[in-house]
């Protein structure tokens, strides 16, 4: 096999210029390379001048609908032209774009939209007659309404600017490189902000979008090894499904890096990575930041392994104490974040927004630690935090643990009330097909590997673990006992 290419590197000429971020991007790329390919989904493929006809035709109908600068459009479509199309001619119309959760309940999609109140629903013919409930805009500038995946309780709404996707995109060109025209596969969803990023990064960077609607595995290991994938973004558990689902074949040189966020990524499965010559970049970021801030470089030995990386250009990153006050390296502590991708805020929650946008930072509300060469450990969420006897247990490090024994394919952690201990650590367990594993086999297994007092008392053994769209773990079903498939 031959050797990977070196890292692109991005330089100043080929990238979007900084009055670009009140341009329109579609119409610009679409001048600048018409026939280049911009987007491959439903079986079709558009140049850029066919995407900029299309895009001017859906904002002709929406400006027939009342559509103007500043209103709400939500969007229920599958990921596909139409989707896309739509997000450009809101853009274009400097609308607001509100992506919804396809995967939602009738039930949630109704409060969702009551909340959200937008002017406009595509997707949704029983939304299709609603009543405003009041009359206001999102404030200049926002691009879109992104629901965050809600693991913590109620979703909120945050505000994502076009300076904030501008700025993502030269960020992530500037650290990661790129090739104008080179594919980048989406299987995200575009409801989340990583599939919408992704949208915003390749009309600014002339890069081509392969769209599928849903993450197949084997589908995706044919496109990557044909060579017709030179980046993708996953989630670790797309990432375990992805290498499970390829056996042992390698991975071919053409596949520049496959991006891996949504959360840390276990050690053992970026080991097998690895193994296989898959190039995983570990990333770090959230809604609020219009994706990636903090990414593992495309250098090797660029970053300390299990490391989320280190910042992008242009974005700060602190740990601090609850003072907001720098903590030592090596220290643990909460993530904080500044810079031009930060978001501007909440949708109808300026109670959170004061909370969260602190003085300029972003409190993430995630626990890590950066070590003395500026690289970012990510070790999971503040209030997931257990505390045992006066010890503190991250449930990331427990999962990691799990994830190392062969038989176990997913693994989730949480605390429990303890009359003796205040709380003590539980955790439920997928094991892979034929898999034959015993609770008591698996704790001597873990107290080989951590602290003894971080073997969870009890295993229970599930089918399956409840995760957001975006492949999130959500604990706080966990801890109210939402346990699904439970077995045995």
């Amino acid at each position: 096999m031959g050797e990977r290419s070196a890292p692109i590197v991005a330089h100043e000429e080929a990238l979007p210029a900084a009055g670009a971020v009140a341009a329109d991007w579609l119409a610009g790329r679409a001048a600048r390379t018409p026939g280049a390919t911009a987007i491959e989904a439903d079986g079709r493929a558009w140049s850029w001048a066919e995407f900029d006809r299309q895009a001017s035709r859906v904002a002709a109908e929406l400006r027939r609908r009342g559509v103007a600068e500043g209103s709400r459009v939500a969007v229920a479509l599958p990921a596909g032209l139409g989707w896309v199309t739509l997000f450009h001619a809101c853009l274009r119309l400097r609308a607001v774009c509100v992506p919804l959760n396809t995967r939602l309940a009738s039930g949630e999609l109704r409060r969702l939209l009551d909340w959200l109140d937008p002017d406009a629903v595509f997707g949704l013919p029983w939304a299709g007659r609603r009543r405003r409930r009041r009359r206001e805009t999102a404030g200049a500038g926002v691009a879109a309404i992104v629901a965050t995946s809600g693991t913590t309780g109620r979703p909120k709404g945050v505000l994502l600017t076009r300076a904030n996707f501008w700025w993502n995109a030269v960020a992530s060109a500037l650290h990661l490189g790129f090739v104008p025209g080179e594919r980048w596969l989406a299987v995200l969803p575009l409801f989340h902000v990583g599939g919408l990023a992704l949208l915003t990064r390749s009309v600014l960077l002339g890069t081509t979008v392969l769209l599928r609607r849903r993450f197949e595995p084997g589908e995706v290991n044919r496109l990557i090894d044909a060579g017709r994938v030179q980046a993708l973004s996953l989630v670790a558990t797309m990432l375990e499904r992805l290498l499970e689902a390829r056996g042992e074949r390698p991975f071919p040189p053409t596949l520049r890096f496959a991006l891996v966020g949504g959360g840390p990524v276990p050690r053992p499965l970026l080991e097998r990575a690895e193994a296989l010559a898959c190039p995983v970049l570990a990333t770090y970021g959230m809604t609020e930041t219009a994706s990636q801030v903090v990414t593992v470089p495309p250098v090797p030995g660029a970053a300390h392994p299990g490391s989320a990386g280190r910042p992008l250009p242009f974005a700060e990153v602190a740990v601090v104490d609850e003072e907001l006050r720098p903590v030592p390296a090596g220290t643990l502590g909460e993530i904080a974040l500044r810079g031009p991708t930060v978001a501007a805020g909440y949708w109808r929650d300026p109670g959170a927004t004061r909370r969260v946008f602190v003085r300029g930072w972003l409190r993430t509300g995630d626990l890590g630690y950066l070590d003395e060469d500026g690289c970012l450990f990510v070790v999971g969420r503040s209030d997931d935090l257990i505390i045992s006897g006066g010890e503190k247990i991250a449930p990331a490090e427990v999962e990691e643990a799990l994830l190392a024994h062969p038989a176990v394919r997913d693994a989730g952690v949480w605390g429990v009330p303890d009359p003796l201990w205040g709380e003590r650590p539980r955790a439920a367990v997928v094991l892979r097909p034929g898999a034959g594993l015993d609770a008591g086999a698996l704790r001597s297994w873990l107290r080989e590997r951590i602290a003894h007092f971080k073997v969870p008392d009890r295993i229970d053994f599930v089918t399956r673990l409840p995760r957001t769209a975006s492949g999130k773990l959500q604990r706080r079903l966990l801890a109210a006992g939402a346990v699904p498939d439970r077995e045995g």
